[in-house]
């Protein structure tokens, strides 16, 4: 079974506490009928930065689920130009709530798009 990191191209670079950097260089296979990137590749990288840096709030005992994505896409990118990063920060961390930011960055720091999301906590068995 395939990864959605495999399939996308992208991986984590960066992991610290309520923060969370992924990379990714968008290839010909994510382009849409229109022949641009498409935004299902940007929500994807940006998802996965937004909820990584929600999972390093977590403690023990407690998971998530995104209950709300919002993206919004302000450049276009072309596939196999050059990487892109989507960096997640957290807002806040509940016991109910977690909401986080992020934006999705070329290596000048253009933006290509940002996003928001709002996640679900909710308590989980310890695996033991």
């Amino acid at each position: 079974m395939s990864h959605s990191a495999d399939t996308m191209d992208f991986q984590l670079v960066e992991v610290g506490p309520g923060r969370a950097v992924f990379q990714g260089l968008p290839q010909l296979k994510h382009l849409n009928p229109m022949g641009t990137v498409h935004g299902g590749w940007y929500a994807t990288l940006l998802d996965s930065a937004l909820g990584c840096a929600v999972h390093t709030t977590m403690p023990v005992g407690r998971g998530y689920t995104t209950a709300e994505l919002s993206v919004n896409l302000v450049r276009g990118a072309v596939s196999g130009r050059e990487p892109l990063r989507a960096i997640g920060q957290v807002i806040h961390s509940g016991r109910q709530l977690a909401t986080a930011e992020g934006r999705l960055v070329d290596a000048a720091g253009e933006v290509y798009a940002h996003a928001t999301t709002t996640c679900l906590v909710f308590e989980r068995p310890v695996a033991g």
